[in-house]
């Protein structure tokens, strides 16, 4: 099974998105309900995985506060 929208079915989708969070429903401690609805666009076929995945990554770079990477280490 894939993981692309053209590949897998709604219902498919969100049990690729539970299976990959764990608890979505957030009856533990409320922080997933916010990463959950984060995916709602790939559940609904709108958009794929990866584009949702990189703009939640590229929001947290900031110009002078990522680390600057020299050999092995930071």
């Amino acid at each position: 099974m894939g993981y692309l929208i053209s590949e897998t079915t709604r219902d498919e989708r969100e049990q690729i998105v539970k299976d990959s969070l764990g608890n979505i429903d957030a009856s533990c401690d409320g922080c997933m309900a916010g990463l959950a609805e984060m995916y709602q666009d790939y559940i609904e076929g709108k958009r794929e995985l990866r584009d949702i995945n990189m703009e939640f990554r590229t929001s947290y770079a900031k110009d002078d506060e990522t680390p600057v990477r020299s050999g092995c280490g930071y």
